[in-house]
């Protein structure tokens, strides 16, 4: 009747590693000292690893960062997808990939 309920292993699922959220993290500060991004929530699950955005902790994600590790040879293991779902950028290098909203951050000084 008590029986302990199996935990599924974290080992099973896909993980940001510590240089790609530095990588991510970095680009989230810059955004955050901009005023335009608030918070943020990070979920490993099995086949995919989401970084999401947000402006407001009560809305859906304006960005979601994913690494899919099974896209690789055909896609990329990287992605960006915009909040109506559209994938902005996909590609090998996380870099390369997050050019697409750094150029979002880039603004004419007057």
């Amino acid at each position: 009747m008590n029986a302990p309920i199996p935990i599924p292993h974290a080992q099973d699922n896909v993980h940001f590693q510590r240089s790609e959220l530095s990588i991510i993290l970095s680009l989230y500060g810059r955004f955050v000292a901009a005023g335009e991004w608030r918070d943020y929530g990070i979920s490993s699950l099995k086949e995919v690893a989401i970084f999401s955005v947000f402006r407001r902790t009560a809305e859906q994600p304006m960005y979601r960062i994913e690494k899919r590790p099974k896209m690789t040879a055909k896609h990329g293991l990287y992605c960006v997808v915009g909040m109506d779902g559209r994938i902005l950028r996909r590609g090998q290098d996380l870099k390369t990939v997050l050019r697409v909203l750094e150029r979002k951050l880039i603004r004419s000084v007057e």
